[in-house]
């Protein structure tokens, strides 16, 4: 793995082994950065390693980011490692498992939703501040347009995003001037050839998922890890607190059934 200067600046990115994460973590990495990322699936943290190697540094810490010991270990093991966090990125997430009506929902399953993907964001923010301060850096949480707009039976889900997105707002204020803080609510976004090689698959999309999207395409991961570097960036000085929907305009487009 090639090195690069000590002084580069460091970012962490949570569920950073695959899927939009990876592009995130490779687009960091093309760009500069000293790299921590922190996954459960140890899998794909190798996988993504092996795949980014020579870009830069990067390292990989098996990580349950709902549990506040591990979080605590991956913010010492990171700045041990790398050096102070300058970007935290929240990625982690586990998707919607739940195929039910929500009268069978049951607590556990939505609990879980809730400690992954809101209380996994809480934890990290909570323990990487000390160094962002240091830095001067800033958060950038992923949220979803499922914080603004549903399909059935998704509520553990939906609950999880828009709470990140209330969460985000209200901690941009709170660490206001010394730490910026944004989400991104990602739209369709086909993640089927950044997955583990067990996982992978050739994504397929008819013209019609396509159409739906104002920009005439469905969306990359590519596309989100140009945002992420836009908003760590010092063009993005003034921006904080926000919550940028990056979903090809599908969110403004009225879809009407067809006969």
């Amino acid at each position: 793995m090639s090195e690069i200067s000590t002084k580069a600046p460091v970012a962490l990115v949570t569920g950073g082994a695959q899927g939009i994460g990876r592009a995130i973590v490779t687009a960091l990495l093309q760009q500069g950065w000293q790299v921590m990322i922190a996954d459960l699936d140890g899998e794909a943290g190798s996988e993504c390693l092996q795949r980014v190697d020579g870009l830069g540094k990067a390292t990989l810490q098996i990580t349950d980011i709902s549990s506040e010991p591990q979080v605590k270990t991956l913010m010492q093991k990171t700045q041990a490692l790398l050096g102070p966090i300058k970007l935290l990125v929240n990625c982690a997430a586990l998707s919607n498992p739940f195929s039910g009506p929500v009268e069978d929902l049951d607590l556990t399953q939505w609990r879980q939703m809730l400690d992954v993907n809101l209380t996994g964001c809480f934890l990290a923010c909570k323990h990487a501040i000390p160094q962002l301060r240091e830095t001067r850096g800033s958060i950038i949480n992923l949220a979803s347009t499922r914080a603004l707009q549903s399909e059935p039976d998704t509520e553990a889900y939906a609950a999880s995003k828009g709470g990140i997105v209330a969460f985000t707002h209200a901690l941009a204020i709170s660490l206001g001037p010394d730490i910026r803080v944004n989400a991104i609510s990602p739209g369709w976004i086909e993640v089927g050839d950044w997955q583990k090689a067990s996982s992978a698959y050739q994504p397929f999309h008819s013209p019609e998922d396509h159409e739906q999207h104002p920009t005439g395409r469905v969306g990359k991961p590519e596309d989100v890890a140009g945002l992420v570097l836009w908003l760590a960036s010092d063009l993005a000085s003034f921006m904080t607190g926000q919550n940028l929907v990056l979903d090809g305009g599908m969110t403004r487009k009225m879809i009407y059934a067809q006969d």
